[in-house]
C-alpha cells in the first residue's frame, strides 16, 4: 500500500473540498459572516428552485446551530467519506450497476457511467432529465446529476453512508469535478488502484491522514492552553491503529474467548498473534476449567463484541474475518455467517459522525466480501454514531411517548443520560430500560402521517439505538480508546471524569480501561491498547489496584517508544472480568527493531522481555506497578524494611519570587552568608553529580523573609517546610534528568527548593541510604516504581533497605562524600575554594 500517496492525496482533499463546498455555499448568499434572508427565493437575481430554497434553509439552520466553520467541515467530510467509498466499491465491482462512477476499465479518469447513459440501469434515473442535458451539451451538470442519483441509489443498501438525495449537503457538491485536478481526478490518479481492492484499511488510513492537519491545529490550541471542544475530540485522539496489532487484539480476545470452549489446533495456527497460555498451577487450572465449562455452552451467535471508540472500523473488520472462522468451524456456511454477525455479534461506537460512516461502510465492505447480495437482504450491522438528545424538544418528545407512563418515562431517562453525550462518549452509563417498547413505538410512528415522523425516524431512533448499544454488557470490548489528560479536557468532560472515574480521572484512555471492564459480562474479556502510564504512575495507582484485585491480566504486550507511531510507551492488555488468586499472564515486550523493515513479529519467549507471572506479585511492591520483568529475589526484597521506616518528606519550600530571593552565593558579601537566620545555601538540583556539590544558590532565609513564604506576599503563591525540618542534613537529587539521577549530601544549615528533592534520612542508615540510591541497584528499583524521566520523593523513599554491611559501605561512602566534596572545591564557583589544583 502507498502510504505516502494516500497521505498526499488525503490532506490535499481536506483543503480543497473545505474551499469548494465553501464556495458553493457562497453561490447560494452564505458565507462566514452573512447568510441573508433564511427564507430566500432568489440569490443575486437567480431564482432558487423549491428544493433549493428548502436546502438552503436547512443549511442555514446548520450554520446557525453549529457555525459555518464547523458545517463547512462537516460538508466538506461528508463528501469526502462518500467519495472514497463509491471509489472502494468501484474498483472491487460491488456497485450494484456494476458500472464505474470514476473510471473506466483501464483505470484512467474517465467515468464509465457517462457512456450510454441513456440506457443506464440506475434506480431514480430521470431519461428525460438526461436527455435534456445531453441536448444542451452539459456534461459537468449530466455528471453531478449521475453521481447524485448514484449516491440515492445506494441509500437503501447503506443508508448510514449514502442519504436520500435532496439534503443541503447536495447543494454543496463541489463544482468542476470532472477536471483533471478535482478531488476525484487526483483520487483516480494519484492513489494505486491495487491500493483499494479488499484492502478495507485503506479506508482508515484515508481517514487518519485526512485529520491529521486538523489535529496538527488542536494540538497547537492545547499548547496554548485552550481545551478541547466536543468538536475537536476526534480531531485530538483519534489514532489508527496497525494492522499487527489488530490481530493480536482480536485473536487474544474474541479468539481467545471461543478457544476457551473449543480448542481448536487449525483456529489456533490460523491466528498468528494468539498466544498460548502460560502453565498453571493446579488450582488455578480448577478455577480455568469451571470457567471453559461454562465457555463450552458458547454458540457463535451467542458473542457479542464491541468496539466502543471504533474509529473507522478496523477492529471490527477483522473480529468480523475472525467471527467467520469461528461459525465456518461450527458448520454455518458463510452467507449465514455474515447475516448473523450483522445482526447479532458485531457492535460499534464513535463520537465522531463521519468515523462511524466509515466504520459501517468497512464493515458492509466485509460483509460484501463475504456474500455478493448482502446488499439486497436489508441486514443494517449495529455501528453508530453517538447521539445526544439536546436538540429534542417538549412537544416532540410528548409526541413519541404517546402519553404512556412508561413509555415517558423509560425515554425520559435516556433523554437525560444523553444529554452531551458527544461530550463524554462511551464512558458514559446508560440505564438498561425497554428498548423492546421504545422500538415498537417507532415502528407506529413510522406508519403514521405527523409532522413529528421525521424528527422521531431520523433524531429520536438513532438516539434509542445509542442507548441500547451502549447499555448492553459483551462478551468481548477491544478497542483503541481516545488518550487525553486532563488539563487538555472542557470543563464538562473533566468534571464528569472527576465525578465518575475519580480512580482514572488523570486520562481519558484509563477512564475506558474502567468502563470496558465494566461493560464485559463475567469471564469476558477486555483488551485495549493505551499509554503505559497507567502501568507505573501513582496517579493511577487506586484504578491499578483495583483493577488487579478484580481482573485477571491475561496477555499484556509493553511496546516502546515510537512502535505505535507516538512518541511515548503503549501497551496493549487484555483483561479477563475475572479475579483467579495465583493466575500467570503472558507479558511480551515489543521494541521498534522488532517491527522495522515490514518482518513478521517474533514474541520474545525469554529473559526481561519475557515473563509468565501472576499479579499477585505486583502487590508486593510499593504502588503495585505492573513490573512484570522483576526477579523473585527483588520482589522479596520488598518485603523488607523500607526507607520510608527511616525518612522523611518535609515537602518543599517555594519563594514565590526567585528572582527576588534567590541569589549566587558570589552575589553577596560572604559575611551575609550562612547564619540561622541570614541567607543559606538553597539545593535546586543540577545536573548529573553524585555524592557532593551542585550548591553555589542561596536563598534569604531573614525572618522577614521566612514570614513571606508562610503567609505569601499577596501575590505569588509560596510555602516553608516545618521548622523541625530547617537546617537538617539530607539527601538531595534533580527531580527531572534527561540520564540516570545522582543522589548528593544536602549539608546541615542548608535547605531546598521543589528542583532539587530532598529526603531527610536517620543518621544511623545515612550513609547506608545514599550508597543504594548511587548504585545500580536503584537504577532497576526506579524503573519499577516510575519509569519516567521524573524522581519522586515517594518512589525514591519507596525503596526497600536490605540492612546488611552497614558500617562497611557507610564508611566506603563517606570516602565519596570526601573525594566529591575536594573535587567540587577545586571550583571557583565553590563557596570552599582556596585554589585551583593545577596551581
Amino acid at each position: 500500500m502507498n502510504k505516502a500517496a494516500i497521505q498526499r492525496f488525503a490532506i490535499q482533499a481536506r483543503k480543497d473540498l473545505i474551499a469548494q463546498v465553501s464556495q458553493r455555499s457562497y453561490q447560494y448568499g452564505i458565507t462566514a459572516e452573512s447568510y441573508g434572508e433564511i427564507n430566500a427565493v432568489t440569490i443575486g437575481g437567480r431564482a432558487l428552485t423549491s428544493d433549493q430554497q428548502r436546502q438552503r434553509k436547512e443549511l442555514v439552520e446548520q450554520i446557525r446551530c453549529k457555525g459555518y466553520t464547523q458545517v463547512m467541515e462537516e460538508v466538506a467530510y461528508t463528501w469526502f467519506n462518500r467519495l472514497i467509498a463509491l471509489r472502494f466499491m468501484e474498483v472491487n465491482n460491488y456497485l450494484p450497476s456494476h458500472i464505474r462512477v470514476f473510471s473506466d476499465s483501464t483505470g484512467a479518469f474517465r467515468p464509465e457511467i457517462l457512456n450510454d447513459v441513456l440506457h443506464l440501469d440506475l434506480p431514480g434515473l430521470d431519461t428525460d432529465k438526461v436527455a435534456e442535458f445531453i441536448e444542451n451539451n452539459q456534461t459537468e451538470d449530466l455528471y453531478r446529476y449521475l453521481l447524485l442519483t448514484q449516491c440515492n441509489a445506494l441509500n437503501e443498501a447503506l443508508p448510514q453512508m449514502f442519504e436520500k438525495m435532496g439534503s443541503y449537503t447536495e447543494l454543496l457538491l463541489p463544482n468542476n469535478i470532472l477536471k483533471q485536478d478535482s478531488v476525484i481526478g487526483r483520487m483516480v490518479t494519484e492513489i494505486p488502484e491495487e491500493d483499494w481492492k479488499d484492502q478495507v484499511q485503506i479506508i482508515g488510513w484515508l481517514y487518519q491522514y485526512y485529520n491529521s492537519e486538523l489535529k496538527d491545529e488542536t494540538f497547537a490550541l492545547l499548547k496554548k492552553n485552550v481545551k478541547i471542544t466536543k468538536e475537536r475530540i476526534p480531531s485530538a485522539t483519534q489514532l489508527f491503529t496497525p494492522d499487527w496489532i489488530v490481530r493480536y487484539m482480536v485473536e487474544n480476545s474474541l479468539g481467545r474467548l471461543w478457544l476457551e470452549g473449543h480448542p481448536d489446533d487449525e483456529l489456533r495456527t490460523d491466528w498468528k498473534y494468539y498466544l498460548d497460555e502460560a502453565e498453571q498451577e493446579a488450582e488455578v487450572q480448577k478455577q480455568l476449567e469451571a470457567i471453559r465449562a461454562e465457555c463450552r455452552n458458547i454458540k457463535p451467535q451467542d458473542i457479542k463484541v464491541i468496539d466502543p471508540c471504533m474509529g473507522s472500523g478496523h477492529i471490527l473488520v477483522y473480529a468480523f474475518d475472525v467471527l467467520v472462522q469461528i461459525y465456518k468451524k461450527h458448520g454455518v456456511s458463510e452467507r449465514d455467517a455474515v447475516q448473523n454477525i450483522l445482526e447479532y455479534n458485531l457492535f460499534g461506537l464513535d463520537i465522531d459522525d463521519r468515523a462511524a460512516q466509515l466504520a459501517y461502510f468497512a464493515v458492509m465492505m466485509k460483509a460484501r466480501q463475504y456474500d455478493r447480495r448482502i446488499f439486497s437482504r436489508g441486514i443494517q450491522p449495529h455501528m453508530f454514531a453517538i447521539q445526544e438528545s439536546n436538540r429534542l424538544d417538549g412537544g416532540t418528545i410528548d409526541y413519541f411517548t404517546n402519553n404512556d407512563p412508561k413509555l415517558k418515562k423509560d425515554f425520559g431517562t435516556l433523554v437525560d443520560e444523553l444529554r452531551d453525550a458527544k461530550e463524554y462518549g462511551s464512558i458514559l452509563d446508560i440505564t438498561p430500560v425497554d428498548f423492546a417498547a421504545l422500538y415498537a413505538r417507532v415502528e407506529e410512528v413510522r406508519e403514521e402521517i405527523s409532522l413529528y415522523r421525521e424528527m422521531v425516524l431520523n433524531s429520536i431512533l438513532p438516539l434509542i439505538q445509542t442507548a441500547e448499544v451502549m447499555a448492553q454488557k459483551y462478551d468481548v470490548v477491544v478497542t483503541n480508546p481516545p488518550y487525553m489528560g486532563n488539563s487538555g479536557m472542557s470543563g464538562k468532560l473533566s468534571e464528569f471524569v472527576k465525578k465518575h472515574y475519580p480512580d482514572s480521572k488523570s486520562d481519558l484512555f484509563a477512564c475506558f480501561i474502567e468502563k470496558g471492564n465494566r461493560m464485559t459480562v463475567q469471564n469476558g474479556f477486555n483488551c485495549m491498547v493505551t499509554m503505559q502510564s497507567w502501568m507505573f504512575l501513582s496517579s493511577f495507582e487506586k484504578m491499578r489496584t483495583q483493577t488487579l484485585k478484580s481482573h485477571d491480566i491475561v496477555t499484556l504486550m509493553h511496546m516502546e517508544n515510537m512502535v505505535l507511531g507516538i512518541a511515548f510507551g503503549t501497551a496493549v492488555t487484555v483483561f479477563r472480568n475475572h479475579y483467579t488468586r495465583g493466575y500467570k499472564g503472558t507479558y511480551n515486550q515489543i521494541k521498534l527493531c522488532d517491527i522495522e523493515n515490514g518482518k513478521p513479529i517474533e514474541f520474545p519467549v525469554a529473559g526481561n522481555r519475557f515473563a509468565r507471572v501472576s499479579t499477585d506479585n505486583f502487590s508486593k511492591i510499593p504502588g503495585s506497578p505492573v513490573a512484570y520483568w522483576v526477579s523473585e529475589k527483588l520482589i522479596k526484597a520488598f518485603g523488607n524494611t523500607m526507607l520510608y521506616n527511616y525518612s522523611v518528606s518535609p515537602s518543599q519550600n517555594v519563594t514565590g519570587n526567585n528572582g527576588k530571593y534567590v541569589r549566587k552565593h558570589w552575589e553577596l558579601d560572604s559575611s551575609k552568608i550562612g547564619g540561622k537566620d541570614s541567607w543559606i545555601f538553597y539545593a535546586k538540583g543540577g545536573g548529573y553529580r553524585k555524592w557532593w556539590g551542585n550548591l553555589d544558590d542561596i536563598v534569604n532565609w531573614t525572618p522577614n523573609a521566612r514570614k513571606i513564604y508562610q503567609y505569601g506576599d499577596g501575590i505569588h503563591a509560596s510555602q516553608i517546610i516545618n521548622q523541625d525540618y530547617w537546617y537538617k542534613q539530607g539527601i538531595t537529587w534533580g527531580l527531572i534528568t534527561s540520564s540516570i539521577p545522582s543522589f548528593r549530601v544536602m549539608p546541615e544549615g542548608a535547605t531546598f527548593d521543589k528542583g532539587g528533592s530532598t529526603i531527610i534520612v536517620e543518621s544511623k542508615v545515612f550513609y547506608f541510604t545514599l550508597a543504594l540510591l548511587n548504585s545500580k541497584i536503584y537504577v532497576v528499583i526506579a524503573e519499577i516504581l516510575n519509569p519516567t524521566l521524573n524522581f519522586q520523593v515517594k518512589d525514591v523513599r519507596s525503596i526497600p533497605l536490605v540492612l546488611e554491611h552497614t558500617k562497611e559501605i557507610s564508611n566506603t561512602v563517606m570516602v565519596c562524600v570526601e573525594l566529591s566534596k575536594s573535587d567540587w572545591d577545586s571550583y571557583e564557583t565553590s563557596w570552599d575554594f582556596k585554589r585551583h589544583p593545577l596551581v
